[in-house]
């Protein structure tokens, strides 16, 4: 980093974001992910870095903070988008049966590819799938705009407790494999699930009681804060970090159902609603500076020759067969109707980086070429963008249809 002005960086990374929130318009205009467009600006960066002399810097630990910051924003984010109602119950059942189920298959058949192409134990196997089988609401959430009401909230739902599920079930496998035994897993992680929601209730409802009473407007930085502080202490405990800003983030988006009867007098919900409305855009905002800079990072950071392994293609391929198999198998057999464009809406992104670089050292397989992270991320990206182009023209040319008919 010697070799570039602090001037310079000031404008390198303005540049980012302003590109960065151009290729959100043309993603939302022509249903091409920006995590794609993100990626190719960073190895692009590379290349120009390279070809200029330059010593290319080791972004390795930034890389790693953004990626500790932007999975706790995204969980913050998807569990405030998160509204527990009567008449969304039953898409809110449907949208979870299908992430667990695609999730779970999807694992144990990942897992298999990759005991094959690493020779590791089926348990080290499902840990490397398990970031491979998890949906980016990273990458939906912003996409599904062209999508009708009913098929964008499907979407939402389904990607968030996707990403939920997955980083839950990543994390249980890290402490199976770092306990002694299945008995001591199973209480251990027992313990630590009812600790953690125990510690997660109260200081949520503490956090809240508490940021109602502050009257200033420097706050909603505050609150993140000092969630990712809880997070950071409670991961050091050893606890399920990550369940305490998901517990967080509904009992603040749900506080109706949460605060019921006489102890909604202890909740000043029009106070309440104007910090929700801040505290959510400001977490929006935020999830997009962080998923900007970490894309562009990681693009930056690629090593092309990973793609020239042939192993590499071929585990791609098994992996992309076993996604798109598994969803279009669901979906046929269980939803059976209207199911386009959903069964091609299973990009890989910002989760699945994260939680590979989340293994710990002890269990880190040299082995592992993460080329093959690269390759499901773009293709996977690719097929939701041609996807939802398909289903944009398709909607049109039946708009046209019945204008004709008239």
């Amino acid at each position: 980093m010697e070799h570039f002005s602090s001037n310079g960086l000031v404008i390198i990374g303005s540049l980012i974001v302003i590109i960065s929130y151009l290729f959100n318009l043309l993603a939302s205009r022509y249903s091409i992910p920006s995590v794609l467009l993100l990626i190719v600006l960073g190895m692009a960066l590379h290349g120009v870095v390279s070809a200029t002399g330059l010593i290319s810097p080791d972004l390795t630990p930034i890389l790693e903070v953004l990626g500790i910051i932007g999975l706790i924003m995204i969980v913050l984010e998807a569990s405030l988008d998160l509204e527990i109602t009567a008449d969304k119950r039953k898409l809110v059942y449907r949208a979870f049966f299908a992430a667990l189920v695609n999730l779970i298959l999807s694992c144990l058949l990942i897992a298999g590819v990759i005991t094959i192409y690493i020779k590791v134990d089926l348990t080290t196997g499902l840990l490397y799938a398990v970031p491979l089988s998890i949906m980016s609401s990273a990458i939906i959430i912003p996409s599904v705009e062209a999508l009708g009401k009913e098929k964008r909230e499907f979407m939402i739902y389904e990607s968030t407790f996707s990403d939920i599920l997955g980083i839950m079930l990543f994390y249980f496998l890290i402490s199976s494999l770092e306990s002694e035994g299945f008995g001591q897993m199973s209480l251990a992680v027992l313990l630590n699930l009812t600790l953690t929601v125990a510690v997660s209730v109260v200081a949520s409802y503490f956090l809240i009681f508490l940021f109602q009473k502050i009257k200033t407007e420097l706050k909603l930085f505050l609150l993140i804060s000092v969630l990712i502080l809880l997070y950071s202490l409670s991961k050091m405990l050893h606890l399920s970090s990550l369940l305490i800003i998901l517990v967080f983030g509904l009992i603040l988006s749900n506080r109706h159902i949460f605060f019921p009867g006489k102890t909604r007098r202890f909740l000043d919900e029009k106070h309440m609603s104007t910090i929700f409305d801040n505290f959510k855009m400001i977490t929006l905002e935020s999830s997009f500076i962080v998923r900007t800079f970490f894309f562009v990072i990681f693009g930056f950071t690629i090593v092309m020759a990973s793609l020239l392994d042939l192993k590499v293609w071929i585990v791609s391929i098994l992996i992309l067969g076993i996604l798109y198999g598994i969803r279009y198998a669901y979906f046929r057999l269980i939803i059976r109707k209207n199911i386009q464009p959903e069964i091609w809406m299973a990009p890989r992104g910002l989760i699945t980086i994260l939680l590979f670089f989340s293994i710990p050292e002890n269990l880190v397989v040299s082995g592992f070429n993460t080329g093959i992270l690269l390759l499901v991320i773009l293709v996977s990206s690719l097929v939701m963008a041609a996807s939802l182009i398909r289903y944009r023209k398709q909607g049109r040319q039946e708009v046209e249809l019945l204008v004709n008919e008239k």
